[in-house]
Order: structure tokens, then C-alpha cells, then sequence
């Protein structure tokens, strides 16, 4: 592999900012300095940056907070996917899928089996999200989602817990939290349509013990430590 693609994979930086590191002469392979980013190297090599040692990490786990407008995808010849928010350009897949509107944490990595572990139907993992709703939800709505719904369909949901946050009766909207275990096809917005309201922005907040940061602005994203990451298996 080349050492500038090695350093991007290990998220030491961009390609560019690797680059300029390797013009620095803060590279080195084996204790030598790297002199072009051309350079190849195997699994036995010992990289350092300014002295520091630089590991190899096969696994890697990205927290985005994915904003409106971008895929869940990791493709596409004509729209903006969330792999693309990524310095790293190395083979990421998301953990489940937001619709192109939602916003709000998802989850990146180069990880198959933790992908299958948070998605597999009989794990249960649950998702809180927030949401603007067109129609005043209340407590009948509530109760009408914990009892488990079966939509139009026929399709049959697990319980879900909402909580309202604000009510304006005058304007004909609400603001929700809603928590799931489940991730059925454009779910909560056919949850509420069931009942004859819209829902107009929706966020996710959390999946499992993992929560979006407070301070993360949309489009940015942070890598997890490997005790975040074992919270979240």
C-alpha cells in the first residue's frame, strides 16, 4: 500500500494534509524519511509521524451527523452520499440507513459483523429521534404507539415509546421524541401518517448507548474510541 493512502486510512489526515506532512520530512518508514507519497510499504513496517508510531487499525468507527440533502449510501453517479463527508475514501459502509431528509447520528465503519449485530431483527436496538410533526400528537397517539400498530399494509410494528415535547394547537403542530427498536422502510413517517399527521424534519439522536454529541455540527463527523466502541457491542 502507499504510505500516503496508509496514513488517510489510519486518519492521521486528508491525502493533502498527509502530503504536506511527507514534504515536512515528519514521515519515516523503518526509522528512514519518506520522500514521496508514492512510497510502498507492507504490514511489517514500522510508521512514525514527528516520532510517533502509527499502528495499523483495521477497523475503524465514524460518527456522522448526516445532514439533510445526503445519501445513506456509499455511491451515486448524481447525488452527495455520506461516504463522501469522509477524508478517508476506504471501503465504509453505514450502519442502516437515513432518508435523504433525516438528519442526525449514523453510524460508518468498515465493519461487517458490528454492522450486522446493530441490525439484525432480533437485537432490538433502540433508536430515539426527534421530529416536527404536522397535527397535534397526544396522549392517545401515545398510547396508540406503545400498543404496537399494524399499518395499512399490513405491516406490524413493536411498541414504540413517544414523548411529546411541545404542543401548538393553534398552528396545528408538534414536536416529538420518538424511540423504536426497529427500522422498517420510512417507519415513523407511516407511523404517524397512520394517524393522520405529517411529519416535516426528523432527527436521530441516539442508536443504542451511542448519542449524538451536542456539539458535532451537521456534516461533521468523529471516529470512536475503542471504549465507545466496545459500549456499543
Amino acid at each position: 500500500m502507499r504510505i500516503d493512502k496508509y496514513l488517510a486510512n489510519m486518519n492521521v489526515g486528508s491525502r493533502k494534509e498527509v502530503h504536506q506532512l511527507i514534504k515536512k520530512g515528519v514521515v519515516a518508514v523503518n526509522g528512514k524519511t519518506v520522500k514521496t507519497p508514492k512510497e510502498k510499504i507492507n504490514e511489517n513496517d514500522v510508521v512514525t509521524v514527528n516520532g510517533e508510531e502509527i499502528a495499523y487499525q483495521k477497523y475503524h468507527y465514524f460518527l456522522l451527523n448526516k445532514p439533510k440533502g445526503v445519501l445513506s449510501a456509499t455511491e451515486d453517479r448524481s447525488q452527495k452520499t455520506v461516504i463522501s463527508l469522509l477524508d478517508s475514501q476506504d471501503q465504509y459502509l453505514p450502519v442502516g440507513r437515513l432518508d435523504k431528509d433525516t438528519t442526525g447520528l449514523l453510524l460508518l465503519t468498515n465493519d461487517g459483523q458490528l454492522n450486522h449485530e446493530l441490525l439484525a431483527p432480533n437485537k432490538h436496538v433502540a433508536k430515539v429521534y426527534r421530529a416536527q410533526i404536522t397535527g397535534v400528537a397526544d396522549e392517545e397517539t401515545a398510547k396508540t404507539f406503545a400498543s404496537g400498530m399494524t399499518l395499512g399494509d399490513g405491516t406490524k410494528l413493536k411498541p414504540a415509546k413517544l414523548k411529546i415535547l411541545k404542543q401548538d394547537k393553534e398552528n396545528d403542530t408538534s414536536e416529538i421524541e420518538i424511540e423504536i427498536s426497529e427500522g422498517k422502510y420510512h417507519q415513523i413517517k407511516r407511523m404517524f401518517g397512520a394517524v393522520g399527521m405529517k411529519v416535516t424534519a426528523l432527527d436521530r439522536r441516539s442508536m443504542g448507548n451511542l448519542h449524538l454529541p451536542a456539539d458535532l455540527k451537521r456534516g461533521k463527523y468523529v471516529e470512536l474510541s475503542l471504549d465507545e466502541v466496545k459500549n456499543i457491542k
